[in-house]
């Protein structure tokens, strides 16, 4: 059951235009590679646990770990959202402007690679974002999991995952593209809404098999 009563009240409000991008049907197909992988976890009661990875874990991966645990909330599907890269650098400070713009309340600590506590709810934790290795993670080593390529040099380069159950790539255009221009923050928030709205069709879907 969807439950957005939970989120923050601004967030609640992006729903509407997250709900209202339209999906083409060739993205929907890498989608619904990730909704049967949750869906079949979930029907065995396997612990769901999905890694989001791009080069440098500092934009695209971080914002689809964000909203992947976002909707996994608000349709009451429980799953650990990771994220990492395959060089360290931080979590883009554009990133993380364009998620607080959209109602997500953001701790930063630390100067360099800081941390960042990204809320989306009084009642749920936060979701710990900043970069690192893809193997690397806050809670040690990762039980199995799904690899969601969100960028294609790192889903091109990285023949082996290891870890991962499964591989699934969802590739993302780099926001980076953008930076210093004056469609820069426009560009931002279109990904990360993009991200939203293709996040909520996976978590919708999921549907416990009878």
């Amino acid at each position: 059951m969807k439950n957005t009563k939970l989120l923050f009240p601004v967030l609640q409000n992006q729903l509407s235009t997250i709900e209202s991008i339209d999906i083409p049907d060739d993205r929907k197909r890498a989608l619904d590679e990730l909704v049967k992988y949750v869906r079949e976890k979930r029907d065995r009661k396997e612990s769901i646990h999905l890694n989001f990875i791009c080069t440098h874990n500092s934009r695209r991966s971080q914002l689809t770990q964000i909203w992947a645990q976002t909707m996994a909330a608000i349709f009451d599907v429980n799953v650990e959202c990771y994220s990492g890269g395959v060089e360290v650098t931080e979590f883009n400070f554009r990133a993380v402007e364009a998620i607080q713009k959209q109602g997500f309340e953001v701790i930063r600590e630390g100067v360099n690679n800081p941390r960042y506590f990204v809320c989306f709810s009084n009642d749920r934790p936060s979701i710990h974002c900043y970069s690192k290795v893809f193997n690397d993670q806050p809670n040690g080593e990762l039980p199995p999991f799904a690899a969601i390529m969100t960028c294609a040099h790192a889903d091109e380069n990285c023949p082996v995952i290891v870890g991962a159950e499964k591989r699934i790539p969802i590739r993302y255009e780099d926001p980076k593209l953008f930076d210093g221009t004056e469609q820069e923050s426009e560009k931002y928030t279109e990904r990360s809404n993009q991200i939203a709205s293709e996040m909520q069709h996976v978590f919708s879907n999921i549907k416990v098999s009878k």
